[in-house]
Protein backbone atom coordinates (compact mmCIF):
# COMPACT_ATOMS: atom_id res chain seq x y z
CA UNK A 1 0.00 0.00 0.00
CA UNK A 2 1.24 3.32 -0.82
CA UNK A 3 1.87 6.27 1.68
CA UNK A 4 -0.49 8.58 0.42
CA UNK A 5 -3.16 5.74 0.99
CA UNK A 6 -1.90 4.70 4.28
CA UNK A 7 -2.37 8.71 5.17
CA UNK A 8 -5.83 8.63 4.04
CA UNK A 9 -8.30 8.70 6.81
CA UNK A 10 -11.25 6.49 7.68
CA UNK A 11 -14.29 7.02 9.97
CA UNK A 12 -16.05 4.02 10.37
CA UNK A 13 -19.88 4.07 10.36
CA UNK A 14 -20.51 5.59 14.81
CA UNK A 15 -23.37 2.11 14.64
CA UNK A 16 -20.59 -0.17 14.56
CA UNK A 17 -18.39 0.51 17.29
CA UNK A 18 -20.04 -1.30 19.91
CA UNK A 19 -19.31 -2.27 23.36
CA UNK A 20 -17.79 -5.39 23.01
CA UNK A 21 -17.19 -5.94 19.24
CA UNK A 22 -17.82 -4.17 16.02
CA UNK A 23 -20.37 -5.64 13.71
CA UNK A 24 -22.69 -3.92 11.24
CA UNK A 25 -24.65 -4.85 7.90
CA UNK A 26 -22.07 -5.64 4.94
CA UNK A 27 -21.60 -3.31 1.96
CA UNK A 28 -23.48 -0.57 4.54
CA UNK A 29 -22.11 -0.04 7.76
CA UNK A 30 -19.27 -2.47 7.33
CA UNK A 31 -17.07 -2.67 4.21
CA UNK A 32 -13.84 -4.27 3.22
CA UNK A 33 -12.31 -0.21 3.75
CA UNK A 34 -13.83 -1.07 7.07
CA UNK A 35 -11.67 -4.24 7.61
CA UNK A 36 -8.74 -3.17 6.32
CA UNK A 37 -8.70 -0.19 8.63
CA UNK A 38 -9.68 -2.41 11.82
CA UNK A 39 -6.97 -4.70 10.85
CA UNK A 40 -4.50 -1.18 10.70
CA UNK A 41 -5.91 -0.05 13.53
CA UNK A 42 -5.59 -2.86 15.72
CA UNK A 43 -2.56 -4.20 14.55
CA UNK A 44 -1.27 -0.65 15.93
CA UNK A 45 -1.96 -1.16 19.02
CA UNK A 46 -0.69 -4.27 19.24
CA UNK A 47 2.92 -3.11 18.14
CA UNK A 48 2.43 -0.67 20.79
CA UNK A 49 2.21 -2.67 23.25
CA UNK A 50 4.63 -4.72 22.22
CA UNK A 51 3.22 -7.40 20.20
CA UNK A 52 3.97 -8.47 16.57
CA UNK A 53 2.03 -11.59 15.67
CA UNK A 54 -2.06 -11.50 15.58
CA UNK A 55 -3.98 -14.48 14.13
CA UNK A 56 -7.28 -14.13 12.40
CA UNK A 57 -10.08 -16.77 12.08
CA UNK A 58 -13.76 -16.11 9.87
CA UNK A 59 -17.01 -18.19 10.18
CA UNK A 60 -19.11 -19.42 7.53
CA UNK A 61 -20.89 -16.02 6.22
CA UNK A 62 -20.15 -15.00 2.18
CA UNK A 63 -18.96 -12.38 3.47
CA UNK A 64 -16.18 -13.47 5.45
CA UNK A 65 -12.78 -14.46 3.56
CA UNK A 66 -12.82 -11.09 1.51
CA UNK A 67 -13.18 -9.30 5.23
CA UNK A 68 -10.65 -11.55 6.72
CA UNK A 69 -8.25 -10.86 3.82
CA UNK A 70 -9.21 -7.01 4.26
CA UNK A 71 -7.99 -7.81 7.99
CA UNK A 72 -4.94 -9.47 6.97
CA UNK A 73 -4.01 -7.02 4.96
CA UNK A 74 -4.61 -3.75 7.18
CA UNK A 75 -2.36 -6.16 9.63
CA UNK A 76 0.26 -6.79 6.96
CA UNK A 77 0.52 -2.92 6.11
CA UNK A 78 1.64 -1.56 10.34
CA UNK A 79 4.59 -4.35 10.07
CA UNK A 80 2.23 -7.73 11.92
CA UNK A 81 2.50 -10.80 11.38
CA UNK A 82 -0.48 -12.98 10.30
CA UNK A 83 -1.09 -16.41 11.07
CA UNK A 84 -4.05 -17.05 8.95
CA UNK A 85 -6.33 -19.95 10.36
CA UNK A 86 -9.18 -21.92 8.94
CA UNK A 87 -12.88 -21.34 8.79
CA UNK A 88 -14.18 -22.38 11.86
CA UNK A 89 -16.17 -21.05 15.20
CA UNK A 90 -14.91 -18.16 17.27
CA UNK A 91 -13.17 -20.09 19.92
CA UNK A 92 -11.13 -21.98 18.02
CA UNK A 93 -9.62 -19.01 17.38
CA UNK A 94 -9.51 -17.81 20.81
CA UNK A 95 -7.96 -21.12 21.23
CA UNK A 96 -5.43 -20.21 18.63
CA UNK A 97 -4.36 -17.44 20.33
CA UNK A 98 -4.08 -18.63 24.10
CA UNK A 99 -2.09 -21.95 23.05
CA UNK A 100 0.29 -20.81 20.60
CA UNK A 101 0.37 -17.26 22.50
CA UNK A 102 -0.12 -14.68 20.03
CA UNK A 103 -0.15 -11.51 20.80
CA UNK A 104 -3.97 -10.89 19.54
CA UNK A 105 -6.66 -11.99 17.40
CA UNK A 106 -9.28 -11.14 15.15
CA UNK A 107 -12.17 -13.12 14.33
CA UNK A 108 -14.10 -11.99 11.57
CA UNK A 109 -18.15 -13.31 12.26
CA UNK A 110 -21.72 -11.63 12.26
CA UNK A 111 -22.24 -14.21 15.24
CA UNK A 112 -26.11 -14.63 15.53
CA UNK A 113 -26.89 -12.06 14.04
CA UNK A 114 -28.92 -12.10 10.16
CA UNK A 115 -26.70 -13.35 7.35
CA UNK A 116 -26.34 -9.39 6.14
CA UNK A 117 -24.45 -8.54 8.97
CA UNK A 118 -20.55 -9.22 10.01
CA UNK A 119 -18.54 -7.91 12.16
CA UNK A 120 -15.14 -8.49 14.21
CA UNK A 121 -14.02 -10.10 17.43
CA UNK A 122 -10.80 -8.68 18.94
CA UNK A 123 -8.68 -10.69 21.84
CA UNK A 124 -5.26 -8.30 22.67
CA UNK A 125 -2.53 -10.00 25.09
CA UNK A 126 -5.03 -12.41 25.95
CA UNK A 127 -7.58 -9.77 27.08
CA UNK A 128 -11.03 -9.31 25.61
CA UNK A 129 -11.49 -6.13 23.00
CA UNK A 130 -13.86 -4.07 24.36
CA UNK A 131 -15.35 -0.76 25.16
CA UNK A 132 -12.81 2.48 25.29
CA UNK A 133 -10.41 0.12 22.97
CA UNK A 134 -13.03 0.01 20.36
CA UNK A 135 -13.56 3.10 20.69
CA UNK A 136 -9.76 3.57 20.62
CA UNK A 137 -9.57 1.59 17.12
CA UNK A 138 -11.87 4.22 15.81
CA UNK A 139 -9.83 6.91 16.79
CA UNK A 140 -6.51 5.58 15.33
CA UNK A 141 -8.46 5.27 11.52
CA UNK A 142 -10.24 8.27 12.10
CA UNK A 143 -6.48 10.13 12.37
CA UNK A 144 -4.47 7.70 10.13
CA UNK A 145 -2.03 7.22 13.55
CA UNK A 146 -0.97 3.82 12.05
CA UNK A 147 2.12 2.46 12.99
CA UNK A 148 5.26 2.35 10.34
CA UNK A 149 7.53 -0.30 9.16
CA UNK A 150 8.37 -2.64 7.27
CA UNK A 151 5.45 -5.19 5.77
CA UNK A 152 4.53 -8.11 7.90
CA UNK A 153 4.74 -11.90 6.98
CA UNK A 154 1.85 -14.03 6.37
CA UNK A 155 1.62 -17.73 6.95
CA UNK A 156 -1.57 -20.59 7.41
CA UNK A 157 -1.43 -22.41 10.71
CA UNK A 158 -4.50 -25.23 10.63
CA UNK A 159 -4.99 -25.48 14.28
CA UNK A 160 -8.29 -27.40 14.11
CA UNK A 161 -6.81 -31.14 14.87
CA UNK A 162 -4.93 -29.29 18.29
CA UNK A 163 -8.32 -27.58 18.95
CA UNK A 164 -10.66 -30.40 18.67
CA UNK A 165 -7.67 -32.95 20.82
CA UNK A 166 -7.57 -30.31 23.59
CA UNK A 167 -11.59 -30.56 23.79
CA UNK A 168 -12.13 -33.64 24.36
CA UNK A 169 -9.08 -34.27 26.30
CA UNK A 170 -11.67 -33.09 29.56
CA UNK A 171 -14.28 -35.37 28.44
CA UNK A 172 -14.70 -37.75 31.34
CA UNK A 173 -16.20 -40.95 29.83
CA UNK A 174 -18.54 -43.07 31.83
CA UNK A 175 -18.12 -46.72 30.64
CA UNK A 176 -21.63 -47.23 32.37
CA UNK A 177 -23.26 -44.87 30.35
CA UNK A 178 -23.38 -44.49 26.88
CA UNK A 179 -25.33 -41.24 25.84
CA UNK A 180 -27.47 -40.75 23.05
CA UNK A 181 -27.05 -37.16 21.95
CA UNK A 182 -28.94 -35.19 19.11
CA UNK A 183 -26.72 -31.90 17.47
CA UNK A 184 -27.83 -28.86 15.76
CA UNK A 185 -25.12 -26.70 14.10
CA UNK A 186 -27.72 -24.44 12.62
CA UNK A 187 -25.35 -24.24 9.81
CA UNK A 188 -22.90 -22.16 11.65
CA UNK A 189 -19.22 -22.02 12.10
CA UNK A 190 -19.40 -24.80 14.87
CA UNK A 191 -20.39 -27.32 11.79
CA UNK A 192 -16.25 -27.24 10.83
CA UNK A 193 -15.18 -29.13 13.53
CA UNK A 194 -18.35 -31.09 15.04
CA UNK A 195 -18.44 -34.22 13.14
CA UNK A 196 -14.85 -34.82 14.09
CA UNK A 197 -15.49 -33.71 17.44
CA UNK A 198 -18.48 -36.41 17.55
CA UNK A 199 -16.03 -39.44 16.21
CA UNK A 200 -13.88 -39.28 19.37
CA UNK A 201 -17.10 -39.30 21.75
CA UNK A 202 -18.77 -42.51 22.45
CA UNK A 203 -22.54 -43.16 22.58
CA UNK A 204 -25.28 -42.90 19.53
CA UNK A 205 -24.88 -39.02 17.54
CA UNK A 206 -27.64 -37.51 15.59
CA UNK A 207 -26.86 -34.27 13.64
CA UNK A 208 -28.27 -31.99 11.73
CA UNK A 209 -27.63 -28.89 9.76
CA UNK A 210 -23.82 -29.42 9.98
CA UNK A 211 -22.93 -28.06 6.56
CA UNK A 212 -21.47 -24.32 7.10
CA UNK A 213 -23.87 -22.00 5.09
CA UNK A 214 -24.24 -18.41 5.52
CA UNK A 215 -27.52 -18.01 4.17
CA UNK A 216 -29.01 -20.80 7.45
CA UNK A 217 -31.25 -22.25 5.39
CA UNK A 218 -33.13 -24.07 8.21
CA UNK A 219 -33.45 -21.58 10.99
CA UNK A 220 -31.75 -18.69 12.20
CA UNK A 221 -28.32 -19.73 14.32
CA UNK A 222 -29.44 -17.98 17.68
CA UNK A 223 -30.56 -20.96 20.36
CA UNK A 224 -32.04 -18.65 23.07
CA UNK A 225 -35.13 -18.35 20.72
CA UNK A 226 -37.30 -21.41 21.36
CA UNK A 227 -38.81 -21.46 18.12
CA UNK A 228 -35.04 -22.36 16.32
CA UNK A 229 -35.24 -25.12 18.36
CA UNK A 230 -38.07 -27.38 17.02
CA UNK A 231 -36.10 -29.60 14.98
CA UNK A 232 -33.89 -30.24 17.76
CA UNK A 233 -36.55 -30.66 19.77
CA UNK A 234 -37.81 -33.36 17.32
CA UNK A 235 -34.30 -35.00 16.63
CA UNK A 236 -34.30 -35.78 20.31
CA UNK A 237 -37.88 -37.34 20.25
CA UNK A 238 -37.96 -39.23 17.44
CA UNK A 239 -34.21 -40.76 17.98
CA UNK A 240 -35.04 -41.11 22.17
CA UNK A 241 -32.31 -38.88 22.75
CA UNK A 242 -31.10 -38.04 26.18
CA UNK A 243 -30.16 -34.93 25.18
CA UNK A 244 -30.17 -32.06 22.54
CA UNK A 245 -27.41 -29.95 22.11
CA UNK A 246 -27.86 -26.16 19.53
CA UNK A 247 -25.03 -23.81 18.55
CA UNK A 248 -24.89 -20.37 17.68
CA UNK A 249 -23.18 -19.12 14.07
CA UNK A 250 -20.15 -18.63 15.25
CA UNK A 251 -20.32 -21.52 17.94
CA UNK A 252 -19.73 -19.69 20.96
CA UNK A 253 -23.69 -20.05 22.57
CA UNK A 254 -25.29 -23.26 23.85
CA UNK A 255 -28.71 -24.26 23.57
CA UNK A 256 -29.40 -27.48 25.24
CA UNK A 257 -33.16 -29.43 25.45
CA UNK A 258 -33.79 -32.32 27.92
CA UNK A 259 -34.58 -35.77 26.82
CA UNK A 260 -38.58 -34.58 27.06
CA UNK A 261 -37.43 -31.96 24.50
CA UNK A 262 -37.88 -29.33 26.92
CA UNK A 263 -35.43 -26.05 27.01
CA UNK A 264 -33.27 -25.44 29.39
CA UNK A 265 -32.74 -22.21 29.62
CA UNK A 266 -28.91 -21.34 30.42
CA UNK A 267 -29.36 -19.86 34.17
CA UNK A 268 -30.56 -23.23 35.36
CA UNK A 269 -27.84 -25.08 33.08
CA UNK A 270 -25.65 -22.92 34.61
CA UNK A 271 -26.70 -24.63 38.18
CA UNK A 272 -25.86 -27.63 37.22
CA UNK A 273 -22.42 -26.88 35.96
CA UNK A 274 -22.03 -24.74 38.76
CA UNK A 275 -22.79 -28.04 41.23
CA UNK A 276 -19.67 -29.78 39.34
CA UNK A 277 -17.55 -26.81 39.42
CA UNK A 278 -18.15 -26.08 42.99
CA UNK A 279 -17.22 -29.93 44.14
CA UNK A 280 -13.60 -28.91 43.36
CA UNK A 281 -13.77 -25.26 44.22
CA UNK A 282 -16.00 -25.02 47.13
CA UNK A 283 -16.48 -21.20 47.84
CA UNK A 284 -15.94 -19.85 44.50
CA UNK A 285 -17.59 -16.89 42.95
CA UNK A 286 -19.53 -17.46 40.21
CA UNK A 287 -20.88 -15.00 37.86
CA UNK A 288 -24.32 -14.76 36.22
CA UNK A 289 -25.32 -11.50 34.05
CA UNK A 290 -28.07 -9.27 34.83
CA UNK A 291 -30.58 -11.42 32.27
CA UNK A 292 -30.61 -14.65 34.45
CA UNK A 293 -33.12 -15.59 37.07
CA UNK A 294 -32.99 -15.40 40.64
CA UNK A 295 -33.10 -19.13 40.77
CA UNK A 296 -29.98 -19.25 39.77
CA UNK A 297 -28.30 -17.08 42.36
CA UNK A 298 -30.14 -18.64 45.08
CA UNK A 299 -29.60 -22.11 44.41
CA UNK A 300 -25.49 -21.25 43.90
CA UNK A 301 -25.65 -19.43 47.47
CA UNK A 302 -27.01 -22.95 48.70
CA UNK A 303 -24.66 -24.93 46.99
CA UNK A 304 -21.96 -22.87 49.31
CA UNK A 305 -20.75 -20.48 46.14
CA UNK A 306 -20.40 -16.85 46.23
CA UNK A 307 -23.10 -15.69 43.21
CA UNK A 308 -22.10 -12.50 41.70
CA UNK A 309 -24.51 -10.86 39.36
CA UNK A 310 -22.89 -8.49 36.25
CA UNK A 311 -23.34 -6.68 32.96
CA UNK A 312 -24.48 -9.02 29.85
CA UNK A 313 -21.75 -8.66 27.36
CA UNK A 314 -18.93 -11.81 26.30
CA UNK A 315 -16.13 -9.50 27.00
CA UNK A 316 -17.44 -7.67 29.86
CA UNK A 317 -17.99 -10.73 31.54
CA UNK A 318 -14.78 -12.58 30.81
CA UNK A 319 -12.88 -9.76 32.37
CA UNK A 320 -15.27 -9.93 35.45
CA UNK A 321 -14.26 -13.65 35.90
CA UNK A 322 -10.38 -12.56 35.43
CA UNK A 323 -10.90 -10.09 38.21
CA UNK A 324 -12.94 -12.35 40.75
CA UNK A 325 -10.22 -15.28 39.88
CA UNK A 326 -14.08 -17.00 39.21
CA UNK A 327 -13.82 -21.11 37.99
CA UNK A 328 -17.32 -20.42 36.16
CA UNK A 329 -19.23 -17.30 34.38
CA UNK A 330 -22.33 -17.45 32.48
CA UNK A 331 -25.21 -15.32 30.38
CA UNK A 332 -28.48 -16.05 29.53
CA UNK A 333 -27.75 -15.64 26.63
CA UNK A 334 -25.85 -19.00 26.25
CA UNK A 335 -22.53 -17.56 26.26
CA UNK A 336 -20.67 -19.83 29.40
CA UNK A 337 -17.19 -19.51 30.84
CA UNK A 338 -14.89 -22.12 32.40
CA UNK A 339 -11.67 -20.64 34.16
CA UNK A 340 -11.24 -23.87 35.91
CA UNK A 341 -9.50 -26.51 33.41
CA UNK A 342 -10.35 -24.33 30.17
CA UNK A 343 -8.83 -20.64 29.19
CA UNK A 344 -11.77 -18.83 30.73
CA UNK A 345 -13.55 -17.53 27.00
CA UNK A 346 -16.95 -18.82 25.86
CA UNK A 347 -16.89 -21.60 23.99
CA UNK A 348 -20.13 -23.62 23.49
CA UNK A 349 -18.52 -27.27 21.99
CA UNK A 350 -16.54 -27.04 25.38
CA UNK A 351 -19.72 -26.53 27.58
CA UNK A 352 -21.16 -29.36 25.33
CA UNK A 353 -18.56 -31.80 27.06
CA UNK A 354 -18.90 -30.63 30.31
CA UNK A 355 -23.26 -31.01 30.23
CA UNK A 356 -22.13 -34.67 28.40
CA UNK A 357 -19.78 -35.27 31.28
CA UNK A 358 -21.84 -34.12 34.06
CA UNK A 359 -25.38 -35.74 32.33
CA UNK A 360 -23.15 -39.20 31.93
CA UNK A 361 -22.18 -39.12 35.26
CA UNK A 362 -25.76 -39.14 36.69
CA UNK A 363 -27.82 -41.77 38.06
CA UNK A 364 -31.15 -40.01 36.65
CA UNK A 365 -32.18 -37.85 33.41
CA UNK A 366 -31.61 -34.90 32.48
CA UNK A 367 -34.82 -34.01 33.27
CA UNK A 368 -34.26 -35.08 36.65
CA UNK A 369 -31.08 -33.10 37.51
CA UNK A 370 -33.17 -29.91 36.93
CA UNK A 371 -36.28 -31.40 38.87
CA UNK A 372 -35.65 -30.03 42.20
CA UNK A 373 -35.31 -26.56 41.46
CA UNK A 374 -37.89 -23.68 42.35
CA UNK A 375 -40.40 -22.65 39.53
CA UNK A 376 -41.27 -19.60 37.88
CA UNK A 377 -43.34 -18.04 35.35
CA UNK A 378 -41.17 -16.56 32.78
CA UNK A 379 -41.52 -14.38 29.84
CA UNK A 380 -38.79 -15.22 26.67
CA UNK A 381 -36.52 -12.53 25.93
CA UNK A 382 -38.24 -9.95 24.26
CA UNK A 383 -36.71 -7.54 21.77
CA UNK A 384 -38.07 -4.43 20.53
CA UNK A 385 -36.06 -2.71 17.42
CA UNK A 386 -35.63 0.81 17.83
CA UNK A 387 -33.22 3.13 15.94
CA UNK A 388 -29.51 2.18 16.67
CA UNK A 389 -28.65 6.27 17.17
CA UNK A 390 -31.21 6.45 19.77
CA UNK A 391 -31.47 2.77 21.83
CA UNK A 392 -29.17 4.09 24.55
CA UNK A 393 -31.14 7.20 24.81
CA UNK A 394 -34.09 5.43 24.79
CA UNK A 395 -32.55 3.39 27.85
CA UNK A 396 -31.88 6.12 29.98
CA UNK A 397 -35.56 7.78 29.78
CA UNK A 398 -37.13 4.41 30.28
CA UNK A 399 -34.66 3.29 32.93
CA UNK A 400 -35.24 6.93 34.81
CA UNK A 401 -38.97 6.39 34.63
CA UNK A 402 -39.07 2.66 35.67
CA UNK A 403 -36.38 3.94 38.75
CA UNK A 404 -38.96 6.60 40.26
CA UNK A 405 -42.22 4.13 39.37
CA UNK A 406 -40.06 1.04 41.42
CA UNK A 407 -39.04 3.39 44.62
CA UNK A 408 -42.96 4.77 44.49
CA UNK A 409 -43.70 1.11 44.54
CA UNK A 410 -41.13 0.04 47.58
CA UNK A 411 -39.41 -2.28 44.48
CA UNK A 412 -35.39 -2.87 44.55
CA UNK A 413 -34.25 -1.33 41.70
CA UNK A 414 -30.68 -2.86 40.08
CA UNK A 415 -28.82 -0.37 37.81
CA UNK A 416 -25.75 -2.89 36.73
CA UNK A 417 -26.96 -2.84 33.10
CA UNK A 418 -30.15 -0.96 32.41
CA UNK A 419 -32.65 -1.54 35.15
CA UNK A 420 -33.93 -4.37 36.94
CA UNK A 421 -36.77 -4.05 39.38
CA UNK A 422 -37.11 -6.90 41.83
CA UNK A 423 -40.61 -7.12 43.94
CA UNK A 424 -41.22 -9.88 46.33
CA UNK A 425 -43.31 -12.16 43.42
CA UNK A 426 -40.95 -11.55 40.94
CA UNK A 427 -38.99 -9.26 38.63
CA UNK A 428 -38.19 -7.61 35.51
CA UNK A 429 -35.36 -6.07 33.12
CA UNK A 430 -34.72 -3.75 30.06
CA UNK A 431 -31.42 -3.00 28.90
CA UNK A 432 -29.97 -2.33 25.49
CA UNK A 433 -28.81 -4.91 23.11
CA UNK A 434 -25.29 -4.63 22.34
CA UNK A 435 -25.45 -6.55 18.84
CA UNK A 436 -28.73 -5.47 17.42
CA UNK A 437 -30.55 -2.40 17.14
CA UNK A 438 -33.10 -3.04 19.96
CA UNK A 439 -33.84 -2.67 23.79
CA UNK A 440 -34.33 -6.50 25.65
CA UNK A 441 -36.60 -7.45 28.07
CA UNK A 442 -37.18 -10.47 30.38
CA UNK A 443 -39.35 -10.78 33.44
CA UNK A 444 -40.38 -13.85 36.06
CA UNK A 445 -43.14 -14.05 38.72
CA UNK A 446 -44.61 -16.83 41.13
CA UNK A 447 -47.38 -17.18 39.22
CA UNK A 448 -48.91 -16.20 35.65
CA UNK A 449 -51.11 -14.16 36.93
CA UNK A 450 -48.33 -12.08 38.66
CA UNK A 451 -46.15 -12.68 35.46
CA UNK A 452 -49.32 -10.45 33.51
CA UNK A 453 -49.19 -7.72 36.03
CA UNK A 454 -45.56 -7.55 35.01
CA UNK A 455 -45.91 -7.76 31.46
CA UNK A 456 -48.92 -4.82 32.43
CA UNK A 457 -46.32 -2.61 34.08
CA UNK A 458 -44.09 -2.91 31.11
CA UNK A 459 -45.90 -2.70 28.50
CA UNK A 460 -46.85 1.25 29.86
CA UNK A 461 -43.62 2.41 30.70
CA UNK A 462 -42.19 1.33 27.01
CA UNK A 463 -45.08 2.77 25.52
CA UNK A 464 -43.49 6.06 26.39
CA UNK A 465 -40.68 5.31 23.70
CA UNK A 466 -43.71 4.11 21.30
CA UNK A 467 -43.01 0.83 21.72
CA UNK A 468 -45.15 -2.39 22.12
CA UNK A 469 -44.68 -5.62 23.79
CA UNK A 470 -46.92 -7.64 21.83
CA UNK A 471 -44.80 -7.17 18.52
CA UNK A 472 -40.97 -7.98 19.65
CA UNK A 473 -38.26 -8.68 16.72
CA UNK A 474 -38.57 -11.59 14.87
Amino acid sequence: MDTQTRKKLHNFDPTILREYDIRGIVGKTVTDADAWAIGASFGTLVRRAGGKQVCVGFDGRHSSPALSASVVLGLKTVGIDVVRLPLGPTPMTYFAAKDRQFDGAIMVTGSHNPPEYNGFKMVLQNKSVYGDTIQQIGQIAASADWMDGPEGKETELDIRADYIRRLIKDFVANTNKDLRVAWDAGNGAAGAVLKDIIDLLPGDHFVIYDDVDGDFPNHHPDPTVDKNLIDLQKLVIDNQCDIGIAFDGDGDRIGIVNEKAEVIRCDILMILYARDVLKRHPGATIIGDVKCSPIMFDEIAKMGGNPVMWNTGHSLVKTKMAEEKSPLAGELSGHIFFGDSWYGFDDALYCAIRILNVLGAADGALSSLTAGFPTLCSSSEIRLEVPEDDKFGIIDRLVAKATDQAKSDGAKVIGIDGVRVEYDFGWWLIRASNTQNAVTIRMEADTKQNLTHLFDTVQTLVRFEGLDLKNPMG
